[in-house]
């Protein structure tokens, strides 16, 4: 029963949310640095993951039903040192509560770097910087044997130059595991929540709002687990492109133009599809490779597409700690890197 109410639930605000949320991408909400890969395991995986239970705690960041009582003392620490002196990273801690489920909390930051302010006329008056900032402060608790519920509040702020911002937002995830099969599949609805101090004096944006559904299979006589994770699903229709010589008729109401429909079906689905492959030779080492279709659609060159849109990665276990690095190639102009260390602080607890 209990689980069944959770469903309910969920489905009532998916059902609310897909009907008033149009065209979150692509310039449409702010803070838009809530949708960064946290870290390298999520960027080598096409830069979401919301299925793998692996007991990583840096994934809770993408579904709050991953957190489990085995991250008990957890700890990670993830920085992408990303294009033009931008930096981003991500820190997570976890706690098992007894009769309580699990705690975690964490802080996923970007730094835009220093920008050289000047006034209309080119004149140089000073320097100026930017960054974002939004806590995780999530829960999760077993439903059953098979299915969890998470939950993660995010208060974000935000501070562009002289122009601040604070919002909250709420993550609400489902994961359903079953390990005699090997098979997890997940649900979760990303960012609801809302500005409440805008950067300009009632001028209030949408946050990056995301229905996202995946799933993760590890094969039962090889060394691989394959996830597929469907986003964005809010909005049926990705596309950016517009034929040429065709007037745009442009709803204001929707922020959807009509002719962005011409894109045939299959290329219109698969723009929502992340895919993403893990082997697994021994247990203390993994390599990770991805694909995102959205990406390289929109970032390729047609003179010179290369590996826009795929991403690869290894993890490797040393000792105590856990070492991962991502690299995901968004144009021929360049790739981002992404590097993450994990520890169990309990395993540096003396047991007496």
């Amino acid at each position: 029963m209990k689980l069944f109410n959770i469903v309910l639930i969920i489905s009532l605000i998916t059902t609310y949310f897909t009907n008033i949320s149009f065209a979150q991408i692509g310039g449409t909400a702010t803070y838009r640095f809530l949708d960064l890969p946290n870290s390298a395991k999520a960027a080598a995986l096409g830069g979401n993951n919301i299925t793998l239970n692996t007991n990583d705690i840096n994934l809770i960041h993408n579904n709050p039903a991953l957190l489990n009582p085995d991250m008990d003392n957890n700890f990670s620490i993830n920085y992408v040192p990303y294009f033009a002196d931008i930096n981003w990273g991500y820190v997570a801690y976890a706690k098992k509560m007894k009769n309580f489920g699990t705690l975690a909390a964490g802080i996923h930051y970007i730094n835009y770097g220093e920008f050289i302010e000047a006034d209309e006329y080119g004149n140089k008056t000073g320097k100026f910087t930017a960054a974002e900032y939004a806590a995780d402060i999530v829960w999760s608790k077993k439903i059953d044997s098979l299915w969890s519920f998470g939950l993660n509040f995010k208060p974000i702020y935000s501070v562009l130059e002289r122009y601040t911002s604070f919002g909250v937002a709420v993550d609400l995830g489902i994961l359903y595991y079953k390990p005699s099969k090997l098979f997890s599949a997940a649900l979760v609805i990303k960012n609801i929540g809302t500005q409440i101090k805008p950067y300009y004096k009632g001028h209030y944006e949408k946050i990056p709002f995301d229905i996202q559904f995946g799933i993760t299979k590890k094969l039962e006589h090889a060394p691989f687990r394959i996830s597929f994770v469907a986003q964005h699903l809010q909005k049926p229709n990705l596309n950016y492109q517009i034929p040429e010589n065709q007037e745009i008729i442009f709803d204001s109401e929707t922020q959807t133009s009509k002719e962005s429909w011409y894109i045939k079906y299959p290329e219109m689905a698969l723009r929502h599809c992340i895919f993403g492959m893990e082997f697994i030779p021994i247990q203390n080492f993994n390599i990770n490779i991805g694909y995102n279709f959205q990406r390289r659609q929109e970032m390729k060159l047609q003179s010179k597409t290369g590996f826009t849109g795929f991403s690869w990665g290894i993890g490797i276990y040393v000792k105590k700690f856990q070492f991962e690095y991502g690299h995901s190639t968004f144009s021929v102009a360049g790739s981002s890197n992404i590097f993450s260390i994990k520890v169990n602080l309990n395993e540096f607890i003396t047991k007496k």
